[in-house]
């Protein structure tokens, strides 16, 4: 079997990768670690008053984006 080379994947790549593989642990912690490094939006905090609005919202634009690039929902 040979080896994949997740580094050489994007990380579009190595998600679609991912979801065509899903018993590939490896990619999956590959993808993970790759999610955990990057910047993180603060949405809201659960203070907030208009925590499930701006949390719907949040939603809305990512499905609207995902709709714009021809991705699938999931």
């Amino acid at each position: 079997m040979s080896q994949i080379d997740y580094a050489a994947m994007s990380d579009e790549e190595l998600r679609r990768y991912f979801l065509q593989h899903r018993d590939d642990k490896i990619a999956l912690r590959v993808y993970l670690d790759r999610l955990n490094e990057g910047q993180h939006e603060m949405i809201t905090t659960v203070e907030d008053p208009n925590f499930d609005a701006k949390i719907q919202a949040a939603i809305l634009r990512k499905m609207q984006i995902a709709d714009s690039n021809g991705e699938a929902n999931f």
